[in-house]
């Protein structure tokens, strides 16, 4: 007797024609911007009457919309609530992680994930190195952002007016963690002005001593703003070295299959 095989494969056992049309038009939407009644028939080899009916009910629920000049199907604000309700599920630390794993198996040093929280960075996650002398992984703290590289590479991201609201002249000196932060406006806009150009951030011994960092920021599938970047002891960063690290966070991330994304 020949073994059945999965439903995946052979389809399902009990198949409802019109929702199999159903689902196949919303696929369609996939592959295309705008259907018309006449491609959908040619699609799905159904009369016209029955792609019209199946296109009113996908309409009625909001899962495509008829544009009423050009008489064609768009998707509709179900069908893209959808898809945002799943990817916007997909956490962060999911998305990164990969990326994460293969620059510390490529480095030999600690990664760090991180977010921005107003004037802060918080440390989501971490691929801590397995040498003796190591930078410890920071999960979970809450740092100034313009003492980090992390930080440094999201507010790179804002306009100059965004991040200068945020770091009034009036409020400085900025916090500080070592004598190298930062603690004035001009200073961290020239930081940021670099980052730009570069396409990485670069922290030296800003929020420890005799620690640095390179930093690179993305936007994962749900488009979040994030960062990912390489710590490790002062004395492995060398300006070359920090040049490469910066390059292979670029290259590693704009690799990556689906996510992050590099802005």
């Amino acid at each position: 007797m020949q073994k059945a095989r999965p439903e995946s494969e052979t389809g399902p056992a009990y198949p409802i024609a019109s929702v199999n049309n159903a689902l196949l038009l919303l696929l369609l939407f996939r592959d295309q911007q705008r259907v018309r009644l006449t491609e959908a028939c040619k699609y799905l080899g159904v009369a016209h009457s029955t792609a019209h009916r199946l296109l009113a009910m996908l309409a009625h629920h909001g899962f495509v919309q008829q544009d009423p000049v050009t008489r064609a199907y768009v998707a509709g604000p179900a069908l893209v609530e959808v898809g945002l309700a799943v990817v916007g599920s997909l956490d962060i630390r999911e998305q990164a992680r990969p990326v994460m794993e293969n620059l510390n198996a490529a480095l030999g040093e600690t990664v760090h994930l991180g977010v921005l929280e107003g004037v802060n960075v918080r440390y989501v996650d971490a691929v801590e190195s397995e040498r003796a002398l190591r930078v410890v992984a920071r999960t979970g703290t809450l740092v100034p952002a313009h003492c980090t590289s992390l930080g440094k590479a999201l507010l790179s991201q804002m306009t100059d007016r965004e991040v200068a609201d945020l770091y009034p002249t009036s409020a400085e000196p900025f916090a500080s963690r070592t004598d190298r932060s930062i603690t004035t406006q001009a200073a961290l806009m020239k930081e940021i002005v670099k980052a730009r150009n570069r396409g990485y951030a670069v922290n030296s011994g800003e929020t420890e001593d005799d620690v640095g960092s390179i930093a690179v920021a993305f936007r994962d599938l749900a488009g979040r703003m994030a960062a990912i970047a390489v710590a490790a002891p002062s004395s492995r960063l060398s300006r070359q070295r920090i040049a490469r690290i910066g390059e292979l966070l670029i290259e590693t991330i704009a690799k990556a299959p689906d996510s992050p994304r590099r802005i």
